[in-house]
């Protein structure tokens, strides 16, 4: 933490103009990314592989839309556009966030916010986080629900220091499916430290906040507590939010047609606990080191490739010091890792694309490598250390002429043992993944479809179709990636499955609308097939939810 400290100090002493980063919500974010595959070409305002963006290059990119390409052609792509604006109204000045009747005059002058101050040498927006939701199990005699109170605010200080907090007080009846995952494994998905809530329900606190500066015109700087997406589909292979918040130092320069983000992580290398919550104790830490790069190659095509290593400076035989060689943003993680000959690291590498090849039509993918020798490639043998994983996928917008009707399609495959290493040096944060939330030794289809007939009302269809090997008692066939990979199984004879067979299909329909600015009403049904020769995989679930969400995206488990 001294490193993390004086590198803030250092970069305090100087800052440009800056923007806060929009909260990560895939809604929000789809109606971000749809106008560039509307338009058919990448655009330099955004790297959309890099998330979350920063809410001035969102009003950047909308601008430079404006009379282009007919990309607003709809009056609900203009709503939406009316929409992402109002909610970034300090960059993009919109007149239209106005509110007619503000409550007891003070209140919600802003359409976008509950509170809000603006001056010369300070801006300051208060919001208040509210999410009310109510389900029913078919495989629970309880129904299923979400209470969650919480405020968050966000500004800047003589436009040069901004900031961001959020916290959220929660209580949740978890569907049984999910309840079953935290009876293997009692971590709360997405979350840290947990408790239990009455007789099944869990009880939880978010706290999420950082601070941001401009270095220079091209490079900013944050430091704080929040999560991190790398990638243009669904799943992320490389760097997900599927996890618990975390730690973090970035710092990302966009420049010509390059984009380069070097982060560190501190992460949490085990959490302790039992199916009554987690443990009220001081639980181990572990870093990671990460530098992603890409590059707009003409009008349609963008190059990335990445490096992350997960370290320790102790795991459970040994103690080391903290190697401030990971803190070089620009360096080669595996030099590092065979210059200090540690044994706690995990270098992972690989590249991404995006090619928006038409209008209104893009393919996207992602390669991760973690370990693989050639001979044995050669050999075809299943060794056990090729490990490695890719991600095809492609985003079709106003499918068949029908305005705002959009389908992403997406395959993810992920050979055993990807990811795992010893128990400190897992790709994983309070024992959830940083890439798949499944793991590894899978395979899985993704089709989402999103339709909005209306400027308020959406209609979004989800199917995933996942194939799996789980492991035996005693067994580890490479899926999860917490256990150690010299209890594998075998050297050879590795293949995607392998263990004991379960597939899962999962489908989830939502109906949303948006009452007001960021308030909405969300009705959802979802069936989830579980078919395995294990009967603690064997299980269907029915669940049938309606909910109030005010200043929050949707809690999703799926999975």
């Amino acid at each position: 933490m001294r490193y993390f400290a004086f590198l803030l100090l250092s970069i305090c002493m100087n800052g440009f103009a800056q923007s806060t980063n929009a909260v990560l919500n895939e809604d929000y974010y789809h109606w971000i990314d749809r106008y560039e595959v509307k338009i058919g070409r990448v655009v330099p305002e955004l790297f959309t592989s890099v998330k979350p963006y920063k809410q001035k290059a969102i009003v950047s990119f909308l601008d430079s839309l404006a009379g282009k390409d007919q990309a607003f052609t709809s009056k609900v792509d203009q709503a939406n556009v009316e929409f992402l604006k109002n909610d970034t109204w300090k960059w993009s000045k919109s007149t239209s966030n106005e509110s007619k009747k503000p409550v007891f005059k003070y209140f919600y002058k802003k359409k976008s916010d509950w509170a809000n101050v603006e001056n010369h040498d300070f801006d300051l927006h208060v919001n208040p986080v509210l999410y009310l939701g109510l389900g029913k199990d078919s495989r629970s005699d309880q129904s299923t629900f979400i209470n969650t109170r919480g405020f968050e605010i966000r500004g800047t200080i003589d436009n040069k220091i901004g900031f961001y907090t959020y916290f959220s007080d929660n209580q949740s009846n978890l569907p049984m499916y999910v309840r079953d995952q935290l009876s293997a494994n009692p971590v709360l998905p997405h979350e840290t430290f947990w408790k239990k809530y009455k007789q099944n329900g869990v009880d939880f606190i978010q706290a999420r906040a950082y601070f941001d500066f401009n270095i220079s015109k091209h490079i900013y700087f944050q430091f704080g507590q929040d999560r991190t997406f790398i990638g243009n589909g669904y799943r992320s292979l490389i760097f997900s939010d599927y996890s618990a918040p975390n730690l973090f130092l970035r710092t990302n320069l966009k420049i010509w047609k390059i984009n380069y983000l070097f982060q560190l992580n501190r992460l949490t290398a085990d959490a302790y606990g039992s199916v009554g919550g987690s443990a009220d104790s001081v639980y181990p830490d572990k870093y990671m080191a990460f530098h992603h790069a890409s590059i707009n190659v003409g009008k349609k095509l963008n190059l990335g490739v990445f490096e992350s290593v997960v370290f320790s400076p102790k795991d459970s035989l040994s103690n080391a010091n903290f190697d401030p060689a990971y803190l070089n943003p620009i360096i080669f993680y595996r030099a590092v890792e065979q210059q200090t000959g540690s044994g706690n690291s995990n270098v992972i590498l690989g590249a991404d694309f995006k090619w928006n090849a038409f209008k209104g039509l893009s393919f996207y993918g992602q390669f991760v490598l973690d370990e693989f020798v050639i001979k044995e490639i050669l050999a075809g043998k299943g060794w056990w250390a090729n490990k490695f994983a890719f991600q095809a996928g492609l985003k079709l917008i106003d499918v068949a002429g029908i305005r705002n009707l959009d389908l992403q399609l997406e395959t993810n495959y992920i050979k055993p043992y990807t990811y795992s290493h010893n128990s400190y040096s897992s790709y994983s944060n309070f024992r959830q993944s940083l890439a798949h939330p499944v793991g590894a030794n899978l395979i899985e289809f993704v089709s989402i479809i999103r339709y909005q007939p209306l400027a308020k009302l959406n209609l979004v269809s989800k199917t995933f179709y996942t194939k799996v090997g789980r492991d035996e008692v005693g067994k580890n066939w490479g899926s999860n990636i917490l256990k150690n990979n010299v209890t594998r199984v075998s050297d050879y004879g590795n293949i995607i499955g392998q263990g004991i067979k379960n597939t899962v299909l999962f489908s989830e329909f939502t109906v949303s609308y948006q009452l007001k600015h960021n308030l909405f009403i969300d009705l959802k049904q979802l069936m989830r097939i579980s078919k395995s020769e294990d009967a603690f995989y064997n299980n269907n679930t029915s669940l049938t939810s309606l909910a109030v969400r005010l200043n929050i995206a949707p809690r999703t488990y799926d999975f």
